[in-house]
């Protein structure tokens, strides 16, 4: 079970899988064959490739997102691994060396990201921690603007919107800690038993939309839980087998892979939306190192406008299809059932794992909140406050390290296909 978390993403919508069957051909004669018999031509749903997405992942994007999620701004993510599972009390806690988590210490984290609020500009972090100031001391700092006032309000309502697509961690508790994301890299922990499959069922079972109620776009999303290779497995020929081979996995293991490239997609369609957001002069990448912090933005427009240009995006109206009343209804039922699996991360026995599980979970969380807010996001102004859509540091972090982690599959499945080629 261990070996499933290393991928979460693919099971947050936990839909079903696609339609099994490969018909009467023969089984491919390499190794390579049987796992990659999908993974090849145009998806289904959809017009791109997956060699259009390979090239464009693997030469284009990733070096640079790497680089990315390696600065100050990206590797320190907040999270309290201590609240309790809010479905049970006889969780197990794993006690292998590989399930444990090292947080920072205090002086560890720039001052910038410690700072109470630091989702905006230095300068509207300071105006915000004036009026939070004010609130506790029961005053009215007059001094503030009324626009400064209006804007202070309607971040704090964001953040506790009913359109957010998962539970936060309340990161403010005295029992949320940043984690260095970098020194606890995400990877097979050993983590298996009762315990595992018992969350395992609770998602599938109790959380999943019947097969019939959703179109088949999300549809893939299901079955990509086992997908993130690199740092859980190495490049560990048996256990890829194992794990997508056509005919060790009665076929489910090559559904598996092209699947990924639905969640690549889907993602990559999200970040191309959320542009705007980033390019406004207020919004920083604040950690209190201001050369770092502009090189860093400079870098990560790079990377958005490049994911901007790539020619085949996911069309993210197929999601939801029929008329106006239906489809809302449809899109209130799929963000409940998230916010539900999101809370069920506080199950998790193994704390790497249920750390890289909530990440995940909420950066899937941030893909979906863009892809349903388009018209707010094309309303924001150019500059000041943002009233309609707004995005916290939590969820910036979660969006790219998530996406990171399926870019790097994508990456790692090259390096495996030629491993298997010459292999019967």
């Amino acid at each position: 079970m261990g070996r499933r978390w290393g991928f979460l993403i693919g099971f947050l919508v936990a839909v079903g899988l696609l339609g099994s069957g490969h018909g009467e051909q023969q089984p491919p004669e390499t190794a390579a064959q049987r796992c990659f018999c999908q993974v090849s031509g145009y998806l289904d749903d959809c017009t791109c490739d997956v060699e259009t997405i390979d090239k464009f992942n693997n030469y284009r994007l990733f070096p640079r997102l790497q680089k990315l999620l390696e600065s100050d701004y990206f590797r320190y993510y907040k999270v309290n691994l201590k609240r309790p599972c809010p479905f049970w009390n006889d969780i197990s806690q794993c006690g292998r060396r590989d399930c444990a988590v090292k947080p920072c210490h205090s002086d560890e984290v720039p001052a910038g990201i410690k700072s109470a609020s630091y989702k905006y500009s230095e300068e509207a972090n300071n105006l915000i921690e004036e009026c939070e100031q004010a609130e506790r001391l029961g005053a009215v700092d007059e001094s503030l603007s009324e626009e400064t006032q209006k804007a202070v309000l309607q971040w704090t309502k964001h953040d506790d919107s009913s359109d957010n697509f998962c539970e936060a961690d309340d990161i403010q508790s005295p029992d949320a800690e940043y984690v260095d994301l970098l020194l606890n890299p995400e990877r097979y922990t050993g983590y298996k038993g009762p315990d595992a499959w018992k969350i395992w069922n609770v998602i599938y079972e109790e959380n999943c939309f019947k097969p019939q109620t959703i179109k088949r776009p999300l549809n893939p999303l299901a079955s990509g839980q086992d997908t993130w290779l690199e740092k859980k497995w190495g490049h560990n020929i048996t256990e890829f087998q194992q794990r997508f081979d056509g005919i060790l996995t009665e076929g489910e293991g090559p559904r598996r892979l092209k699947n990924l490239y639905f969640l690549y997609l889907i993602e990559l369609r999200a970040l191309s939306k959320v542009v705007p957001f980033f390019e406004r002069p207020d919004f920083q990448l604040f950690t209190g190192n201001k050369d770092q912090d502009a090189e860093n933005k400079m870098l990560l427009l790079e990377i958005l406008h490049e994911i901007k240009s790539f020619p085949l995006h996911f069309d993210e109206n197929s999601f939801f299809a029929g008329n106006k009343k239906e489809a809302n209804k449809l899109k209130e039922d799929f963000r409940l059932h998230f916010r539900n699996i999101s809370r069920i991360m506080d199950c998790v026995g193994c704390l790497k794992c249920r750390l890289w599980g909530k990440l995940q979970t909420q950066g899937l969380g941030t893909a979906l909140k863009i892809l349903f807010s388009e018209k707010l996001i094309a309303n924001m102004p150019e500059s000041g406050p943002s009233y309609e859509f707004h995005l916290t540091r939590q969820e910036i972090v979660s969006l790219f390290n998530a996406f990171g982690r399926i870019s790097t599959s994508v990456k790692e499945l090259e390096n495996f296909r030629n491993l298997l080629q010459n292999i019967h």
